[in-house]
């Protein structure tokens, strides 16, 4: 989660490691944007990158990154995060036994890994911050990565069939709930006069993807550090108790597991918490949630390239503005979106070849996906800043908290409406 800013770092897509002159001295690009860190002060020969996990973060300087000392904080993040993982899967397997006969035997068989990940992770994150060791072992944190993984996989466990009858709804449930919300938050944003980089970003973290979808609005506007900053600690914020809340209201409001998954996919800001709600909700509720999530994600360079054009044509007016095209376009798109589609054809032709067989190599991939999710749930956990917080300010958070409510109630709509009557 994005920490409180560097004010000597600058942000390059890959430009890790450069040095103070060559950032300085580089012309800037129309996707540049500083960022915020959640490193400690770094030496002045230090970037800013975009961790794989989504957020921004300061890069050592080459000579770091290949130093002894760099990888064995890096190897001892490693270690918390796979024992944290470990000890989730053992208390998800061990907890209904010990419960059993007790009075609470229901709650203990309904907890399941994302909630003893998600906690174990905060429980950790109070630990290594109090030791000081936060900092040095952040570099293990791979968020981004291991969802991505995971949720590839995932694509594995989907017929294509599913894939191919959901995605009508999901498309259009995507185009309609990322206009319909990115409008009304750029037009409250605008109520509450906020500044037009800061409006961007929270119309396009909470009508698309969260972090991500902020970091590539703010290379597209070029949005001050502090105003990623606020806004990847306002998604982070909200998308922890959605977590939690949305199943229940799913299960309160006797919603089907295609709307239920769809409302979660469609609402939530995040992939990491959409892919831990869906979980709770069900594994037919997951397959939506994640459907869905994956075709706004898909979406998330569309918007890109559109605020990069809006920016340089209508706000900026700066005539040297190179225009976007199709490989601005292709350089936004999340290249996980075809790893879920081509392992979900993949393994349907598998499927329909191998038999028994095949379901007890299906059994393997599964198992091998949840533990991505549970490592990618722990460093969620893991990540969280709250001292971020305290920088947004009242106004972006009563427009990132209405937005939110609208987006809950429209995504409602159009899911009920969308995926009424569809089976998994």
């Amino acid at each position: 989660m994005a920490g409180a800013p560097e004010p000597a770092a600058h942000s390059t897509a890959g430009s890790a490691g450069a040095g103070p002159s060559a950032a300085s001295t580089a012309p800037a690009r129309p996707g540049a944007v500083d960022a915020p860190s959640t490193a400690a002060p770094a030496s002045p020969a230090a970037t800013s990158v975009d961790r794989p996990d989504g957020t921004p973060s300061i890069a050592p300087p080459r000579a770091d990154l290949r130093s002894g000392a760099f990888w064995a904080w890096t190897g001892l993040g490693l270690l918390v995060v796979l024992g944290l993982a470990a000890l989730t899967r053992y208390l998800e397997q061990n907890v209904p036994v010990w419960a059993e006969g007790s009075a609470v035997e229901d709650v203990a068989g309904a907890v399941e890994y994302p909630v003893y990940a998600i906690l174990l992770g905060l429980l950790g994150n109070v630990v290594v911050t109090v030791t000081g060791l936060r900092d040095r072992i952040s570099a293990a944190f791979r968020t981004e990565f291991f969802i991505k993984t995971g949720l590839v996989l995932l694509g594995a466990s989907i017929n294509l069939a599913v894939i191919g009858s959901a995605a009508g709804p999901a498309i259009a449930q995507a185009l309609l709930l990322i206009s319909g919300v990115f409008l009304f938050t750029w037009w409250l944003a605008g109520r509450f006069g906020l500044d037009e980089k800061l409006r961007a970003l929270l119309a396009s973290a909470v009508s698309i993807c969260g972090v991500s979808a902020a970091i590539a609005a703010a290379g597209a506007v070029r949005a001050r550090r502090e105003q990623l900053a606020y806004t990847a600690s306002l998604v982070i914020a909200f998308a922890l108790p959605s977590i939690f809340l949305l199943p229940w209201l799913a299960d309160v409001l006797g919603l089907s597991d295609a709307v239920a998954g769809a409302w979660i996919g469609g609402n939530i800001d995040t992939t990491a918490a959409v892919t831990a709600a869906g979980a709770l909700a069900g594994e037919d509720a997951l397959q939506i949630a994640s459907i869905v999530k994956v075709t706004q994600n898909a979406l998330m360079g569309v918007v890109a390239v559109a605020l990069t054009a809006y920016f340089a044509l209508r706000v900026e007016r700066r005539p040297d503005a190179p225009r976007p095209g199709l490989g601005e376009l292709w350089r936004r798109f999340p290249k996980f979106v075809l790893g879920f589609v081509a392992a979900s054809v993949i393994a349907t032709w598998y499927l329909d070849g191998a038999g028994a067989d095949g379901k007890a190599t299906m059994a393997i991939v599964t198992d091998l996906r949840v533990w991505f999710l549970i490592l990618a749930f722990v460093s969620i956990g893991l990540e969280v800043r709250v001292s971020s917080l305290r920088e947004a300010g009242w106004r972006p958070v009563t427009v990132f908290a209405a937005a939110t409510v609208f987006n809950l109630v429209l995504a409602l709509g159009l899911a009920s409406v969308l995926f009424h009557g569809f089976t998994v």
